[in-house]
């Protein structure tokens, strides 16, 4: 395992290992784990979990979900995110599970979940330059883990009404919407992120709905950052206890 170096967050109230030089979560992470934590859920799971940093910040920020299930492939990264979970004292929560979206199933999570949330990689195998590494490789390419077998995974693994909640380029907003609907899942609500209000969007929040009707409400834009460079109130509030 390569060496791992703590962050604390929320005042230090949360610890999360990582890799020194492995993948390491994003800015997106924060945004997506913010907006997980709102959903109304009793029962969860986070596809490509990584370090578990999402479930970690879900169960910190709402206490309601009882459970959070954590799936990674990788196997360094699902010993990272155990040991994550256990430091945080979240291991009756978080259960961290080592296999293949494709082949867990409900009886995996002791049944179907409300709520699936998923940073899943953005980019196509053969779009753009691979990285060496292999677990930024497999975090950023769709190598092991396509849009298409997310969604299917989605919509096999959540009740009907559950939601699946996305973070993903705003380039890519039609492939997200499309791959949902073309599996059950109704997009009902798109929120833009911008870096800054004089920025066109890069990223995008999208909720599908497993057997929901048609019609979306696009919310609001987030900024991160204002017009002095410095995070916006909202985006501070995420880092706050």
């Amino acid at each position: 395992m390569d060496e791992q170096i703590p962050d604390t967050f929320f005042n230090g109230r949360i610890t999360v290992f990582q890799p020194a030089s492995g993948y390491r979560f994003s800015l997106d992470a924060v945004i997506l784990a913010d907006a997980a934590a709102r959903s109304k859920a009793f029962r969860a799971a986070d596809i490509g979990t990584g370090c578990g940093i999402l479930p970690i910040v879900m169960a910190y920020r709402n206490p309601e979900i009882a459970v959070i299930h954590g799936i990674e492939i990788q196997e360094e990264l699902a010993a990272l995110a155990r040991k994550n979970v256990s430091v945080n004292h979240m291991d009756f929560r978080i259960p961290i599970h080592t296999k293949d979206i494709k082949q867990v199933t409900t009886r995996d999570l002791d049944g179907p979940v409300d709520l699936i949330a998923c940073n899943p990689p953005h980019y196509e195998a053969r779009a753009g330059r691979i990285n060496p590494a292999s677990q930024k490789a497999i975090a950023r390419h769709e190598i092991t883990l396509t849009l298409d077998g997310l969604v299917s995974a989605a919509s096999r693994l959540l009740v009907s009404g559950g939601r699946l909640l996305v973070i993903y380029p705003a380039s890519r907003l039609i492939d997200i919407c499309w791959n949902m609907r073309n599996t059950g899942i109704e997009p009902k609500w798109i929120r833009f992120i911008h870096s800054a209000p004089d920025r066109a969007a890069r990223r995008v929040l999208v909720k599908g709905v497993k057997d929901g009707g048609t019609g979306a409400a696009v919310a609001r834009p987030l900024y991160v950052a204002g017009e002095d460079g410095r995070y916006t109130p909202e985006m501070k509030a995420m880092f706050n206890p």
